[in-house]
């Protein structure tokens, strides 16, 4: 029975892993500060030393040292972009239940009828009244503001608002519109 020569690139391999870990480790440690996140950087870029070494038709790697560190940069930078980095190690579906921070379609769609309404039933009020809640909500201007702009004082610019929105509110639950909750 002939046993077969042992294969060189086990010994080979342990060899560059022994004098090269340190120094990849320390690259990825660099940009993430954290041990483990490094680790993990160092240990995948050994484990893709370790099969581009099994390719037999594979580029050759004629300086491992700078491939591994080549690898490991860019290990380092493709974490970052992770969606496990930004998630975390969450389940989908706890991810999935979160509320969005954007409005669903129909929501945006109710909104952009009822801003439709009050800006149709704004162009029926009074132009002192377009005037004033303008100034107010649309321009988003304080009272003091108002008042030195209408040259009134700031008593006069509650009232004048306090009745502006009625008469709108007015107008608007005469159309259908109600309040939202």
């Amino acid at each position: 029975m002939k046993s077969r020569p042992k294969d060189p690139r086990p010994a080979e391999f342990e060899e560059l892993y022994q004098r090269h870990s340190r120094e990849v480790w320390a690259l990825a440690y660099a940009r993430w500060l954290n041990a483990d996140i490094a680790q993990d950087i160092m240990q995948e870029a050994f484990l893709r030393f370790w099969k581009q070494l099994q390719i037999k038709d594979g580029e050759a790697i004629v300086n491992a040292r700078a491939w591994l560190l080549r690898v490991a940069r860019n290990l380092a930078e493709d974490y970052a972009k992770s969606a496990f980095r930004r998630n975390g190690t969450q389940a989908p579906q706890t991810m999935n239940a979160l509320e969005g921070r954007d409005s669903g379609p129909l929501e945006t769609m109710e909104k952009d009828e009822m801003f439709g309404q009050i800006r149709a039933e704004l162009n029926e009020l009074s132009p002192t009244d377009r005037e004033i809640l303008t100034l107010r909500y649309a321009l988003e201007y304080d009272t003091a503001k108002i008042a030195e702009i209408l040259d009134i004082n700031a008593t006069a610019v509650h009232m004048r608002l306090s009745r502006a929105r009625q008469r709108l509110a007015d107008r608007l639950t005469e159309n259908g519109v109600r309040e939202t909750p």
